[in-house]
């Protein structure tokens, strides 16, 4: 335990010294080596005296600090990785166990975590912290393989810079934790007992922290375009065609005073079209929106002019597909919730017309039993023909109605946003959308992966897409069942037993083969010349990869034998046996010269050595060259 006993005058006084005086000083400014001897001298005791006083009851108080942050964040679906607000997590977490080492603490982080989500307002905190408590296990888990791991890189880099005489440098520590995930107090605990010197600053972790939680620079912005277009696709999502009249055209793009056409964004491709001035056709290849007014890329140069009279028409099939897909995603992240807990939370999306991808915090993989409970519950809010309501509302009265979960798509921008409801999914959305569930089909989850520590892709069809990827899959079984000549549903059974069957021959053509190389061998030894008393092979091994020629040459060795083996490959490999040896015959010179011929080069120990080059054709003369090394060897 840590002792805090403030009946003592003494011990009683440093603390409420220490605490006026610690909270005025900037450790941007101080050392806390310097802060130490500061608030001493101020306090009047020696600096040692203070720090045995102060340090365990800082980290006591670190510690309750820590795991009441972690009770906020992880209670808000903040889930431990390498990036932006899941690094600051697993940065809090690893720091905790370390100060939990260094007071002694054994019990799990979980238990102290759980002892501050018990006291603050969450509701159904207990049914949540399952999950949390999965979370923390994992990481403490982490953390051990971590450190486990890292130690022989921390004394690598620390015998680096002792040889150089210099002190490890900040650099190399942030590398080391940041890369590697090793402590700073840690690595600095091993790199000083090598007798290496560290550079660390006090605000090592705020260091770290603010290279990863950097704000992202904002895009560069075109000055906007005056004018305004109605939008619309959101009252009309369905209807294909509208009249409209050009505002202006900038760079090959008209602007229109109102349009049907979505422009691109929230993660959804551009609609296309067309726009019909006079009979003459104009392919609409991309919409964007700049400001208020929306811009209509055309295919061909435009002869559209300002004050002109369109008529637009919408390619509604793409549309559809569009749609479909960005419902679907809305249902499949509800269902994500649903099957692995509520601190999902959408990291991105990306939709188009055959496929659309989910990326969620996630802090494991999705196992194959988990995609499917995902994939059957976002088929079933489908079959319930759910409605899809859209609204505008205020920002913050949708934020009082609904909470911060609206922007799981990410906060768009304005005053007025528009707020779409699937069920219980609830999100600022601005992208098009069906208007019942019922419309979206089938639902077919395609695959999923892990694009980053704390983040799973789920890739997954809808509609049409979904029946064509379904029909894709069917093909595929069918066409393998089909190069077997059974079934499909005897398929797996199957290719099971033909996988069985094909391993047993492999290991007996293994087997036979290193019998025949045995054999081959040995007629080899019996062939051998005799150079100087020395028995020498050189020999061509047909289109033997270099680990034959390795194996083969090895094995000669053994008979006390110099080899000198090639392949038509150009790879070359040579052996000495103890008798070679002792004459002073070396593998190296006879490949380096053999290799030379080939115009590449090679070398090796005196044992073993192996090389080649490119010019193939000349194998003949480079065994040649090689043998004349051997006779000069020996």
């Amino acid at each position: 335990g840590v002792e805090h006993n403030l009946d003592d005058p003494e011990y009683a006084e440093i603390f409420a010294q220490n605490a006026r005086l610690a909270g005025m000083v900037d450790l941007d400014e101080y050392s806390m080596s310097d802060l130490r001897a500061k608030i001493a001298g101020s306090i009047g005791i020696d600096p040692g005296r203070l720090e045995k006083a102060i340090l365990p009851m800082e980290r006591v108080y670190a510690v309750v600090d820590h795991t009441r942050c972690l009770a906020y964040m992880l209670g808000d679906g903040i889930i431990p990785s390498n990036v932006k607000g899941g690094y600051l997590s697993r940065l809090v977490i690893r720091r905790t166990l370390r100060l939990m080492k260094e007071l002694g603490l054994r019990l799990p982080l979980a238990d102290l975590v759980q002892l501050q989500i018990s006291r603050l307002d969450y509701p159904d905190w207990e049914e949540s912290f399952a999950t949390i408590r999965e979370i923390l296990d994992q990481e403490e888990q982490k953390y051990a393989e971590t450190l486990e791991k890292g130690m022989r890189l921390v004394r690598k880099t620390a015998e680096s810079y002792l040889k150089k005489k210099e002190p490890v440098p900040l650099s190399e520590m942030i590398a080391l934790y940041d890369t590697h995930g090793i402590p700073p107090e840690i690595a600095r605990e091993a790199a000083v007992q090598m007798g290496a010197q560290v550079d660390l600053p006090d605000n090592f972790y705020s260091l770290v922290a603010k290279k990863h939680i950097r704000a992202e620079p904002e895009e560069e912005k075109n000055p906007p375009i005056p004018g305004k277009t109605e939008l619309l696709f959101y009252e009309n999502p369905f209807e294909e065609e509208f009249e409209a009249e050009v505002l202006d055209v900038v760079e090959g793009s008209a602007i229109l005073d109102r349009t049907l056409l979505y422009p691109e964004g929230g993660g959804q491709p551009a609609d296309h079209g067309t726009l019909e001035k006079d009979g003459q056709l104009f392919q609409v290849t991309d919409v964007q929106k700049s400001g208020d007014v929306v811009l209509h890329k055309l295919a061909e140069p435009c002869c559209l002019a300002k004050g002109d009279r369109v008529k637009g028409k919408v390619d509604m099939l793409r549309r559809l597909a569009h749609a479909r897909h960005h419902t679907a995603t809305h249902l499949v992240h509800d269902s994500a919730k649903r099957v692995l807990g509520k601190h999902i939370w959408q990291a991105g999306a990306q939709k188009s017309e055959d496929r659309a991808r989910l990326d969620i915090s996630h802090f494991k993989r999705i196992t194959d039993a988990e995609l499917k409970a995902i994939e059957l519950e976002a088929n079933r809010r489908v079959m319930e023909l759910v409605p899809v309501d859209t609204q505008f509302l205020p920002r913050t009265e949708a934020e009082k109605l609904f909470g911060f979960e609206l922007y799981q798509g990410g906060v768009p921008p304005g005053k007025l946003i528009r707020v779409v409801r699937v069920g219980s999914d609830i999100e600022a959305c601005a992208g098009t959308h069906v208007t019942n569930t019922g419309m979206i089909g089938m639902i077919k989850i395609l695959r999923a992966e892990r694009v980053q520590d704390g983040v799973e892709r789920v890739e997954f069809a809808a509609g049409e897409a979904a029946v064509r990827a379904s029909q894709a899959r069917d093909d595929l079984l069918a066409g393998a069942a089909g190069i077997l000549r059974v079934p499909n549903e005897q398929l797996p059974r199957t290719a099971e037993r033909f996988f069985e069957e094909w391993k047993e021959q492999q290991k007996e053509i293994e087997r036979l083969k290193e019998d025949l190389a045995a054999a081959r061998l040995k007629t080899l030894v019996s062939e051998a010349e005799t150079i100087d008393g020395l028995r020498v092979i050189v020999q061509k091994m047909g289109n033997a990869d270099i680990d034959e020629l390795l194996k083969a040459a090895a094995l000669l060795a053994e008979e006390d034998c110099v080899a000198l083996l090639g392949s038509k490959t150009g790879k070359l490999v040579a052996a000495v046996g103890q008798s070679g040896l002792s004459k002073g015959v070396k593998a190296g010179s006879i490949i380096k010269a053999a290799a030379k011929v080939l115009g590449g080069g090679g070398g090796g120990r005196p044992q073993l050595a192996q090389g080649g080059g490119p010019d193939t054709e000349r194998l003949e003369e480079a065994l040649a060259a090689g043998k004349e090394a051997i006779r000069a060897g020996a």
